[in-house]
């Protein structure tokens, strides 16, 4: 599968943004960091991706790599996309800026090297318990949790195609 130029330009890694971002921070620029598998991506998460774009000037997205995924033991059959698929779907969303694969079981090393000033999750978690609040609250930046949009889940979405409702 071919990326298209623009939307592989998003896919990058921490020494590919590191000039962008500590231009940013020259700038006073906010930049907002979440992450997250977004396997098949729905309302819900357009609607918390834009919610967090619009908390700054830059959204970096964590994207959990193929073996995270099913470290996470979201099923045996997650990731339904793959990570350059899933990638590749986000990277077309305007409100999405940068994109960073990770492997490890949490993006806690990938907040440390990028250290936003705001760190987004989904209100399903506690501020205080989302991984990288001692990183971002230690530097004066903000945890933030969204609601998230009722009735949407990549969860349920499959559980209907297999129910073939």
């Amino acid at each position: 599968m071919s990326l298209n130029k623009k939307l592989y330009a998003k896919l990058t890694t921490v020494e590919g943004i590191k000039h962008q971002l500590a231009v940013a921070g020259f700038l006073n620029k906010k930049i907002v960091f979440t992450n997250g598998v977004f396997d098949i991506l729905h309302t819900g998460h357009v609607d918390y991706l834009s919610k967090a774009r619009d908390l700054g000037d830059i959204l970096v997205l964590g994207l959990n790599t193929d073996a995270s995924v099913k470290r996470l033991n979201k099923g045996p059959e997650r990731p339904i996309n793959n990570e350059v698929s899933r990638a590749t779907v986000l990277g077309a969303l305007e409100c999405v800026d940068y994109i960073i694969l990770f492997e490890q079981d949490t993006p806690y090393e990938l907040i440390k090297a990028i250290q936003p000033d705001i760190l987004v999750k989904g209100s399903d978690y506690k501020a205080e318990a989302i991984v990288g609040y001692d990183i971002v609250k230690a530097k004066g930046g903000e945890v933030i949790t969204i609601d998230l949009s009722q009735g949407f889940s990549t969860t349920n979405i499959i559980k209907k195609i297999s129910e073939g409702k």
